[in-house]
């Protein structure tokens, strides 16, 4: 059962993935690589990998994947301190041949 504060989350951040792309996304139905970079409000500690679920859940919701169970790779990383905090999420089709990733 998803709480309030995270339905509220999910529709935020399919609202931001509908504006960006002017439109629903196409879902990707194959395997996909992840890269995620999370800027921080502020300097307290946080777990990295604590965003996961509730970000992957949003993006599932908002068209990007069928599942987050598509994701073959993930980069995820903490970017610097920006007011408000922000995330940035760049989605592509998984190739196996690619070793490194870069956004």
């Amino acid at each position: 059962m998803v709480s309030a504060k995270g339905r509220a989350y999910q529709t935020e951040a399919c609202a931001a993935v509908f504006k960006q792309l002017h439109q629903r996304p196409l879902t990707l139905m194959g395997p996909v690589s992840v890269i995620v970079t999370l800027y921080p409000p502020d300097r307290r500690r946080r777990d990295l990998d604590n965003f996961n679920k509730a970000l992957f859940d949003a993006l599932t919701r908002a068209g990007i994947w069928q599942d987050d169970s598509q994701i073959k790779r993930l980069l995820l990383e903490w970017g610097p301190v920006i007011p408000k905090g922000q995330v940035t999420v760049a989605v592509s089709e998984f190739d196996p041949e690619v070793i490194c990733v870069q956004s």
